[in-house]
């Protein structure tokens, strides 16, 4: 147990850092078929336990996927990703692994995928598969190194495949969306080519724990493009945001247009609901206390939070509400270019919310009012953090090219996503649509002022220029 807690501990997908945790327990939950002899691979579920800091409330637990590969005997090619080493039932001294770093696991995964076994020789591992393209069963794994919460293995050129990490049970929107939309054909997703569910005996539950999806491997990032595109402005000294050929509004509008036809797909095919008048106070409301909250952690909000309270109190003039399924967590970090146009990805929603919190219908203005921050974040980091911007004269020119940066390219993206849903932008849509914003840029404030003190002038900044 010693090693496991010490190697989750030190995880970039662990998600308790700088918390009091203890490793609860470990189990077995499923083995993936045709292992050879001399190695097992299998999947454990750790149960970690974070004392609460009230003495009247019970701990909070969380799971954590643990895709293990066990070996009799050390493997020197693995030895980057040794875990330790305890007593298997089987192998008797086995050398653990962390199997995502292992081609011969993921080989045993991939094929488990493309032929998914009726049952398993251990637990309930339910591996599931759309039809409709044949998975290269050569192609070698490569574990990603960047991500955060979840982590990811390429097949190749050919598939992709999420592990969630920190897994829950139910439904996993991530699935449910991708599974939806490449049923329905839709172009502005990586399509998906199955997923794996486990059946837990123990709580009678199912948790879903990977998907497997087309690898778009020559797409660029949504985000590193915004940021190219700044920087060929702000090399441009007489030039303005229309005029350099690195102009993002072109792109800007496309990305509008895909999010509308998205969220038309998710429309029809996810129940469309109505939020009544006291309900959208209960949102105003929630929207009023993280400001209250978010007031200890950034005294600098102070002064812009009689208006930022104003603009959530307007949502109470709505008598209704359209909500249904989006994205959730949508910023130009979640979108690709691809030769065939955008695509938008991660569908998981707000990592830090309760499953049961992203899986609720919500306004289409929230994926919109998010990916205009992302818009206005683009600039202002460049400006921020590119070397020799020191002087005044010369920051202040930056901040009125990053500006204007900004103000085009939202505007070209809510040009073409409200005329592409074929409505203009009413006034209860405004409404919504200023407080998402206005919540928005509140989270952003605390994140920055926690996480990196020398941004919080980006989400200050756009509050100074709405005052």
């Amino acid at each position: 147990m010693s090693d496991l807690t010490s190697w989750i501990g030190e995880a970039r997908w662990f998600g308790g850092k700088g918390r009091e945790w203890t490793l609860a327990s470990v189990r077995r939950v499923g083995e993936v078929p045709g292992a050879p002899e001399g190695r097992r691979v299998a999947i454990e579920l750790a149960e970690l336990s974070f004392p609460s800091t009230d003495p009247g409330q019970a701990a909070e637990t969380e799971l954590y996927q643990l895709p293990l590969a066990f070996y009799s005997e050390p493997q020197e090619r693995l030895s980057h990703a040794l875990i330790g080493e305890w007593d298997d039932d089987e192998l008797g001294r086995a050398h653990v692994y962390d199997a995502l770093h292992d081609r011969e696991s993921m080989a045993l995964w991939l094929a488990a995928f493309a032929a998914p076994p009726t049952s398993t020789e251990r637990g309930q591992l339910d591996f599931h598969r759309l039809p409709g393209h044949e998975l290269d069963l050569e192609a070698h794994s490569t574990l990603f190194s960047g991500e955060q919460s979840n982590s990811s293995v390429a097949f190749g050129e050919d598939s992709l495949m999420k592990v969630f990490r920190k897994v829950t049970p139910g439904v996993n929107p991530d699935i449910a969306i991708h599974q939806v939309l490449t049923e329905a054909g839709s172009t502005h997703v990586a399509s998906l080519y199955g997923w794996l569910d486990l059946v837990d005996e123990d709580t009678n539950t199912t948790i879903q724990l990977a998907m497997l999806q087309q690898f778009l491997r020559t797409a660029s990032d949504g985000w590193d493009l915004a940021l190219a595109s700044v920087r060929n402005l702000f090399a441009e000294a007489d030039l303005h945001a229309d005029e350099v050929g690195g102009d993002f509004a072109g792109e800007a509008a496309r990305l509008g247009v895909a999010l509308a036809e998205v969220h038309a797909d998710l429309a029809a095919h996810f129940p469309v609901e109505q939020r009544d008048a006291a309900e959208i106070g209960d949102l105003a409301g929630a929207m009023e206390q993280r400001l209250d909250a978010a007031l200890d952690v950034v005294p600098d909000l102070a002064a812009h939070a009689d208006r930022l309270r104003e603009t959530y109190a307007r949502l109470r003039d709505l008598d209704a509400v359209e909500v249904q399924q989006v994205h959730g967590d949508l910023h130009l970090g979640q979108t690709l270019r691809t030769v065939k146009g955008w695509k938008i990805v991660d569908f998981e929603g707000e990592p830090a919310k309760p499953l049961a919190e992203r899986l609720r219908p919500d306004s289409v203005w929230r994926d919109v009012a998010g990916m205009i921050r992302s818009f206005d974040y683009a600039p202002r980091v460049v400006a921020l953090t590119g070397a020799g911007h020191d002087s005044g004269a010369e920051a202040d020119q930056l901040a009125y090219r990053a500006g204007e940066w900004s103000a085009r390219n939202r505007a070209a993206f809510l040009d073409a996503y409200t005329a592409k849903r074929g409505e203009d932008l009413g006034a209860a849509a405004r409404t919504l649509l200023d407080a998402y914003l206005a919540d928005k840029v509140v989270y952003e404030a605390v994140y920055e002022a926690r996480n990196r003190p020398g941004w919080l002038s980006i989400p200050l900044a756009a509050l100074g220029e709405t005052s």
